[in-house]
């Protein structure tokens, strides 16, 4: 049995690739389009098993192509995707992406099935269980209360911002992951990462990890100074899945018995390593390139 299970999304992304942003009402040319694999939860997925973890997904997709490329990605990664559910009233979930000359990236989400995960309390033998916001909340929160009464680590990606997570679910959370955007968003302040993390850290059992893009990140829990992780210095290309990237390391780090700190440079590794190579699931460095570049 799997000990992560990974609730959450696929969506199948539509990279645009542009010198700038775009203002309102301009019709601006692009460079090029590329098609990739993503979704929060599945690229957390796919970081993980490719960092050694055991992983099972837990997602909802559409009954055509896009949906049968997810089931053939979850296999290809050697991921458990026997709860995957199959939806005929809904498309898989899509993506359109924009990369700007910088690689700094603007995404906007079709749901689609996402929205028809339904909940389970079935969490197998995980030890850890992720979970994000692109999903029902009932959902998440029936996974997350199965696992707290199983004794397992419940970790939240708040993310993404635009979405307010419920004071139910965050109270079945071990662990809060966010990046400097969501956090503000979820303590109402403006201030640096470190001080948002002293703030959320204080709410969760172990904590809360606050990522800052070339800042680094920073982890902060009750009862202890906060740990600040220098951002793994790269030339990037292309910011999209870096987070996920990152998020996907920590959780396979805990489920594979590593402890915080070094679990957290593992993670900045990755997450450095994912801005390094255009589209999400093809920027998810393995483990060896992990280890080689210093996680």
């Amino acid at each position: 049995m799997a000990a992560l299970l990974v609730l959450g999304s696929y969506n199948h992304d539509i990279v645009l690739t542009v010198p700038r942003f775009p203002r309102p009402g301009e019709t601006l040319f692009g460079s090029g389009m590329a098609s990739f694999h993503g979704g929060k939860g599945s690229n957390q997925a796919v970081q993980a098993a490719r960092c050694g973890a055991s992983v099972a997904m837990r997602a909802c997709v559409g009954r055509e192509d896009a949906g049968d490329a997810a089931m053939a990605l979850w296999a290809a990664e050697g991921i458990n995707a026997e709860d995957v559910m199959r939806d005929a009233q809904s498309p898989t979930g899509t993506a359109i992406i924009t990369v700007d000359g910088a690689g700094e990236n603007q995404i906007i989400v079709i749901s689609g099935a996402n929205l028809a995960l339904a909940a389970s309390t079935q969490i197998g033998a995980a030890r850890v269980v992720l979970a994000q916001l692109e999903t029902p909340v009932d959902a998440t929160i029936a996974a997350f209360r199965a696992a707290r009464d199983a004794g397992a680590i419940t970790i939240l990606n708040a993310a993404p911002a635009s979405v307010a997570p419920s004071a139910v679910l965050l109270g079945l959370t071990d662990l809060l992951v966010v990046n400097l955007t969501e956090a503000q968003e979820l303590t109402g302040v403006m201030a640096a990462p470190e001080t948002l993390a002293m703030l959320l850290g204080a709410r969760y059992p172990r904590g809360a990890v606050v990522t800052a893009g070339a800042a680094g990140a920073v982890w902060s829990v009750s009862g202890r100074a906060p740990v600040v992780v220098p951002a793994h210095v790269v030339r990037v290309v292309d910011t999209t899945g870096a987070g996920d990237s990152f998020t996907g390391a920590l959780a396979a780090a805990f489920a594979q018995g590593m402890g915080m700190e070094p679990a957290l440079r593992r993670a900045s590794v990755a997450g450095g390593l994912a801005c390094t190579v255009a589209g999400a699931v093809p920027s998810l460095a393995r483990l060896d390139a992990i280890l080689a570049a210093g996680g």
